[in-house]
């Protein structure tokens, strides 16, 4: 969602925050906005891209030593300069991310007092709050623990004052916040891939947390206002991997590092030759041998990826499983199991929706938790009794490509533990598993060698305004996928179904004006599944199928076929299915001329419910 970025140093920190909003901007936005204090506060904002914003600061010369920016998503208010950000109360400039859910009896509270607001946003109450408390204790970070204690909602803000040239006060809960360590120079983010190019070490808050942060120090208070020492953390990550490199989009791009994804993500499982409880922390091994259920949590994506798992645990490791929206789990009556596995996905880990369906769960009595997590210390994996970490690098496209795909495989292995835990795994299958995950990289690497003829294809749907996906079995939720994934970059309205609802229904929307996509695998459904096909073209649908390279589908005017390389795949099929999507996405959103890595409407990492 928004993003923040702050820093205080003693050179120019404009093209800091710049460059560091720019690296946010993947997280989708609708305006943004700095503040800088050098004699006293400036601020510039701007609606639209960040790139506006440097062509006003750059106009207006500003600089400073002390700053804080942000890219705002609109949640209270629409898009407009008024209600970007950074928020000013007398000397006093604040950003946020989050939903403040008080903030009508706050505003009511300020008010009152006297206080004048410009703008419709939550945003401005934190910025009069603090200061209220600012005229009581003319102290940066005791007005702003102050402030903080009357927020009700989630909330990452950092807030500067003309009266403190250098120093920076912020504080977290519920969105994601960290601090950048430098040399006589220090910084906060959302995430650390906007600090990439000025530091890698870095203290991720917890939650409740308040920092006071000058050139020299950094100082950490926890909830209850105590000093704390967080753990410094040198990221993996460089600069140049959030780069676009010889790439048209990053969509593009990351949909062509899936086999490296893959490998990096699978690098210690295929290294061995047996499966192993440990590759999801320690004593994974006592905790998923006591379960007897397994129920996932997550959104959009990530729960098409909770839904293929749900296929795999049953058929291979023979354990009821089920896949929650999780903001709807929250919010309905559910029976909870204690000896329940809880597993919850995020690309960000910061999902707010996932993170309160985890803590829901957990206050159910479903302490047995795993996260699959693409983020070291993010939320979700400090919740989490065990974690699985996808090594798939910055994803910055709006719509997850090889987040998706380095889930699908984290969620393979752990089909894998629990089937020989439970004693369904045969030496002979185990071996035979394993060297499936070896040789999927390069599987991938093959579907791509595609991309051409999938290009092709998108050209016809160019004037095309709907789609239907069509998948059975463990391919369904890709359908699904696929389906998503066209109507957030191209704005093509899509549906997915199992192929065999379509006489129940979806066979009213087909016409030579309804391209119908097809998955057809080489396994036990693919004859009926054909039957299927020929209902769409007895209605005069006209078909894209992409099939294994067994499949018998014959081609002609109206049914299209791109065979994947080799035969059936077995259970790890989905996650092939799924690269020929990806590309028919991204090449139709270029026909269609829309902005491919930030969709309209949509952000990376919803750290808000």
């Amino acid at each position: 969602m928004c993003g923040i970025v702050g820093a205080v140093a003693q050179r120019n920190v404009v093209p800091i925050l710049l460059e560091g909003l720019r690296r946010l901007e993947y997280r989708g936005y609708d305006s943004a906005g700095l503040v800088t204090i050098n004699g006293g506060l400036r601020r510039v904002r701007s609606v639209g891209r960040v790139a506006a914003l440097a062509e006003d600061c750059a106009q207006q010369q500003v600089h400073g030593h002390l700053g804080i920016a942000h890219t705002r998503w609109a949640t209270h208010g629409a898009p407009s300069e008024a209600n970007a950000h950074p928020h000013i109360s007398n000397g006093l400039a604040v950003v946020h991310n989050g939903i403040i859910e008080n903030h009508e009896v706050l505003r009511a509270q300020l008010k009152a007092d006297g206080f004048v607001f410009t703008s419709e946003t939550d945003t401005e109450v934190i910025a009069h709050l603090v200061e209220r408390h600012y005229r009581q204790s003319k102290d940066l970070l005791a007005a702003t623990r102050a402030a903080a204690a009357q927020l009700e909602g989630a909330y990452a803000i950092g807030v500067v004052s003309e009266d403190s040239p250098h120093r920076l006060v912020c504080a977290r809960k519920g969105s994601p916040l960290l601090v950048g360590l430098g040399i006589e120079e220090n910084f906060i983010a959302s995430d650390v891939s906007a600090l990439l190019p000025v530091t890698q070490r870095v203290i991720y808050l917890e939650e409740g947390d308040v920092a006071d942060i000058g050139l020299l120090s950094v100082s950490v208070y926890d909830a209850a206002g105590k000093p704390t020492d967080r753990s410094v953390h040198v990221s993996e990550l460089s600069a140049d991997m959030a780069e676009l490199g010889n790439y048209r989009h990053f969509m593009q791009k990351e949909i062509h590092e899936q086999p490296r994804a893959l490998t990096d993500t699978l690098l210690t499982a295929v290294a061995q030759d047996r499966v192993q409880p440990e590759w999801f922390g320690y004593g994974a091994a006592d905790v998923l041998g006591q379960v007897d259920a397994v129920t996932f949590l997550a959104c959009g994506t990530s729960y098409h990826a909770a839904k293929v798992a749900t296929y795999w645990l049953e058929e291979i490791a023979g354990i009821p499983a089920h896949a929650e929206i999780a903001s709807e789990y929250r919010y309905r009556t559910s029976v909870p199991n204690p000896e329940a596995l809880i597993v919850t996905i995020s690309q960000s880990g910061e999902t707010a929706d996932t993170l309160a369906a985890l803590n829901h769960a957990k206050a159910l009595g479903q302490d047995k938790t795993l996260t699959i997590c693409n983020v070291p210390e993010s939320a979700l994996t400090r919740a989490s009794m065990l974690k699985f970490l996808t090594r798939a690098g910055p994803e910055i496209g709006v719509a997850s490509t090889k987040a998706f795909t380095t889930q699908l495989a984290g969620l393979f292995l752990l089909t894998l533990v629990l089937a020989k835990l439970r004693g369904r795994l045969t030496p002979a299958q185990e071996a035979e598993h394993l060297a499936a995950l070896r040789s999927l990289p390069n599987k991938v690497q093959q579907v791509l060698a595609l991309e051409a003829q999938v290009e092709a294809w998108s050209q016809r749907f160019a004037n095309k305004h709907h789609a239907l996906f069509l998948g059975r079995g463990v391919h369904y939720p890709i359908a699904l996928e696929g389906a998503l994934k066209l109507k957030e970059i191209s704005y093509i309205h899509a549906e997915a179904y199992p192929a065999g609802e379509l006489k129940h229904g979806p066979l009213a929307l087909v016409d030579e004006d309804m391209p119908v996509i097809t998955i057809a695998p080489n396994d036990p459904l693919v004859e009926k599944l054909k039957s299927n096909l020929q209902e769409v073209r007895a209605r005069g649908g006209e078909l894209y199928v992409f099939a294994d390279g067994d499949v018998h589908i014959e081609e002609s005017e109206f049914v299209h076929v791109i065979r994947l390389p080799g035969g059936g795949n077995g259970p790890l099929s989905p996650i092939l299915h799924t690269v020929p999507l990806q590309l028919l996405s991204y090449h139709a959103a270029l026909q269609k001329g829309t902005d491919v890595d930030k969709p309209r409407n949509l952000a990376k990492s919803v750290t808000v419910e």
